[in-house]
């Protein structure tokens, strides 16, 4: 009997499972911390990977979601936040040298998009766009049944599209991307701002805000945190928009923590969409639905990869 080790690579934990082919229970599951910025993550990540690795199976090949950016087609972790260590590092050769199977790696956000199309909210799609909205904004899009790689495999970082010129920071320096407008982040900023200009409210800025704290104020009709959502949804809603313009997709999947604030953020999204679309074909027949994988999107998405891959050869 045949298996897949499928791996997320997380800036908190690291998690290994395997799986037989189409089946989503898994046969082994772990999770380990991932210590990202101390020295040593490759070792963690081996050590959980062998504790994963099933012992009654053969092992066909690895999948591994990961923060980027990265080059999927070398599988090299280019750079990323939560694990300095890794520059230029080389992770799919390693880890084949070590464990003698092929190994494959992407993108956690565009992983998360292949698992929902595959095990999830996407299946009989074929062309997916998705969205997770939480500390910040990251996407995948799957057309015609493939995920979009694009030139450099770093497609689909649909959070740092412009949709204000000149707007609020983003996280990676540069102004007025959806992320600096709607992630979770964005929307306690934008609270803060609002209190220390004087604006009326239950919440005070001497407290630890969060993003959720702000959906159960707006939910007891807290009206500045009504506010922060419907300007989040806006912006939101201009972002798909182009992205439909783009990509045509018949299903719009969100994951992330944001996403389950419900119609606080989804009122005004969709009616920012509709005033945004340049041609109402668009929305026909579209489908706007949250995630359904949850946190095990990635390793599902994971799983997908190696699976393709090996399907591919």
């Amino acid at each position: 009997m045949s298996a897949f080790v499928a791996v997320d690579i997380g800036g908190t934990h690291i998690r290994a499972a395997a799986y037989e082919s189409d089946d989503t229970t898994p046969l082994t599951h772990t999770r380990t911390r991932s210590h990202g910025k101390e020295p040593g993550t490759f070792d963690r990540l081996v050590k959980a990977i062998e504790s994963a690795w099933p012992k009654d199976r053969t092992v066909k090949a690895i999948g591994m979601a990961s923060p980027g950016p990265l080059d999927p087609r070398t599988g090299v972790v280019l750079a990323t936040p939560n694990i300095p260590e890794w520059i230029n590092f080389p992770l799919t050769d390693k880890l084949s040298n070590h464990f003698g199977v092929p190994a494959y790696l992407d993108n956690d956000a565009n992983l998360a998009a292949l698992g929902e199309w595959k095990f999830g909210a996407g299946r009989d799609h074929r062309d997916v766009l998705y969205l997770t909205i939480s500390t910040g904004i990251g996407g995948g899009v799957v057309i015609n049944d493939r995920l979009l790689r694009g030139y450099h495999g770093l497609a689909a970082e649909l959070g740092h599209v412009t949709v204000l010129a000149g707007g609020p920071v983003c996280s990676c320096g540069f102004k007025g991307h959806l992320e600096a407008l709607a992630a979770g982040p964005a929307i306690v900023r934008y609270v803060r701002e609002q209190l220390e200009a004087g604006s009326k409210s239950d919440l005070s800025s001497d407290e630890d805000l969060t993003a959720y704290a702000i959906a159960e104020a707006a939910r007891r009709g807290d009206t500045l945190a009504k506010s922060a959502y419907e300007r989040a949804g806006e912006y939101l809603g201009i972002g798909v928009a182009s992205f439909l313009h783009t990509l045509d997709p018949s299903i719009v999947i969100f994951g992330g923590g944001v996403s389950q604030s419900g119609p606080l953020l989804f009122e005004p999204f969709e009616a920012s969409l509709r005033a945004h679309v340049f041609y109402p074909r668009y929305l026909e027949n579209l489908e706007i639905t949250t995630a359904a994988l949850g946190d095990d999107a990635g390793l599902l998405g994971a799983l997908a990869l190696a699976q393709m891959e090996q399907s591919d050869q």
